[in-house]
């Protein structure tokens, strides 16, 4: 079982990436981790909204083909850190790869919601998706860390 972050995009910002990479290194420590980046369309002045959304949501789809699917999206479901890492634990106990999504700018196309086992909000708010890479990954570092008992969360 593996667990993929998979984002569309590169991370523009080198204090992001620094960051980030310092998660995912912690990361590996509990679980085969990566962050997959899928390329950004080219040519989008020309694509309408739902065109981008189609397109990108096809990459998805082949990307996650056989994956248990987690969108990370403003409508999903949002969990206080402990109760997601009972959550995680559940998923990764399905035994099947776990992979969490970040979608495009516009968000998902109807396709990928319909191929989604489930779907979390990392909060209430907007952010931009540069940075909720580096929100998730380190929300998914504290979990592991939970489900640990290690002392990095504090109630």
């Amino acid at each position: 079982m593996k667990i993929t972050l998979l984002v569309v995009g590169k991370t523009t910002s080198a204090e992001l990436v620094r960051l980030i990479d310092e998660y995912v290194g912690r990361l590996r420590h509990y679980v085969p981790f990566e962050m997959t980046v899928l390329p950004e369309l080219r040519n989008t002045k020309s694509l309408s909204e739902t065109q981008q959304k189609e397109q990108e949501g096809d990459m998805v789809l082949r990307a996650t083909e056989g994956h248990f699917v987690v969108l990370l999206d403003e409508h999903g479901k949002e969990y206080r850190s402990i109760d997601f890492s009972a959550q995680l634990q559940r998923w990764m106990n399905s035994g099947r790869n776990l992979t969490f999504v970040v979608g495009g700018p516009y968000g998902f196309s109807p396709a990928v919601y319909a191929r989604a086992d489930a779907q979390i909000s990392l909060s209430k708010m907007t952010f931009s998706h540069q940075m909720i890479r580096l929100l998730f990954t380190e929300q998914l570092y504290r979990a592991m860390t939970i489900l640990r008992g290690e002392p990095y969360h504090h109630e």
